[in-house]
């Protein structure tokens, strides 16, 4: 068995796995916010709720999914939005407080493990390897944009341990004309996080409506038939496409799954695959681009699957 832990700015969600990745219990609490004690703590304490309807007590191994990443240079966390977070060796820590090892991950490598694993991208059992890695590339598409790489089945960290910070990279094939986007934490100008993130799809709609809307409200709009939405929303499929082919163009995974809440509208799944050739050096570029399987869960999920089965 496996706990997974996804540590969030407003809940930690923790859930139990069997080693068929069945789930046996999910529980989630509060984060605690600007108290890196008290995260500890609130950890241990939902590592414990999920461990007690078991028989016999085990050291089941715990894997996190935490905004930021670990650095290897000096083992401790930076680049976190919860920022109590940033320069703390969260793996030590939590794994003295648990007294078992720990494995921490970015929040985004999680989500892309748990869909190569048994989700979205997992290769189909009747199929025979290709004759090289097996690389899955994940992009999550929420309040933020995150990035990252499974290959062979396992999470490529980097040297830095940023590997997959695709979002803090300025938008390829850049025009005048699609603007600054909206604000990023990272301060580099124009990067693909300020397009494309939920609050880069609600600068879009203002800068060109004058309307102040939510992403859902503009999804909710553009399924209603407003040409306004439906423009912001094929600006944001040529961008996306933009950015996703810059990734094809280097990596060329097998497959790309997409999650996060904007991720929720179906349309970029129809529209984006046809618009990669545009920018990929492939002509007609096959890799299929696949909505998450597991949905919200897939974080959790993957910070379990960073143990092997046990």
């Amino acid at each position: 068995m496996r706990i997974g832990i996804d540590l969030g700015g407003t809940k930690i969600e923790g859930v139990l796995l069997a080693p068929d990745g069945q789930e046996l219990w999910r529980d989630r609490i509060p984060t605690p916010r600007d108290d890196y004690r008290a995260v500890l703590d609130a950890i241990a304490l939902l590592v414990e709720r999920l461990e007690e309807g078991i028989p016999r007590k085990v050291a089941i191994p715990v894997g996190v999914g935490t905004p930021g990443f670990l650095a290897p240079a000096d083992g401790l966390i930076v680049n976190s939005n919860l920022l109590t977070l940033n320069r703390q060796a969260m793996d030590a820590d939590l794994s003295a407080r648990l007294g078992r090892p720990v494995r921490v991950a970015n929040d985004a490598h999680c989500f892309v493990l748990s869909e190569a694993t048994d989700g979205a991208a997992a290769r189909p059992a009747n199929t025979a390897p290709g004759p090289g890695p097996d690389v899955v590339f994940g992009a999550t598409l929420g309040t933020g944009v995150g990035g990252g790489f499974v290959i062979d089945g396992h999470v490529l960290q980097g040297a830095n341990g940023s590997a997959g910070q695709w979002s803090h990279t300025t938008l390829p094939f850049l025009r005048d004309e699609d603007g600054p986007g909206a604000t990023c934490f990272c301060g580099h100008d124009r990067c693909i996080e300020r397009f494309l993130a939920g609050r880069g799809l609600a600068w879009d709609f203002e800068r060109a409506t004058g309307q102040a809307l939510s992403p859902e409200e503009i999804g909710r709009r553009e399924q209603a038939g407003d040409p306004a939405a439906a423009a912001t929303f094929a600006r944001y499929e040529d961008r996306l496409a933009r950015a996703l082919a810059a990734v094809i163009n280097f990596v060329d995974p097998r497959v790309i799954v997409l999650g996060g809440g904007v991720s929720n509208n179906a349309r970029l799944f129809h529209n984006v695959p046809g618009l990669l050739g545009r920018y990929t050096i492939a002509a007609a570029p096959i890799t299929p681009i696949v909505r998450a399987q597991h949905g919200d869960a897939s974080g959790v999920r993957g910070a379990a699957w960073l143990w092997p089965a046990g």
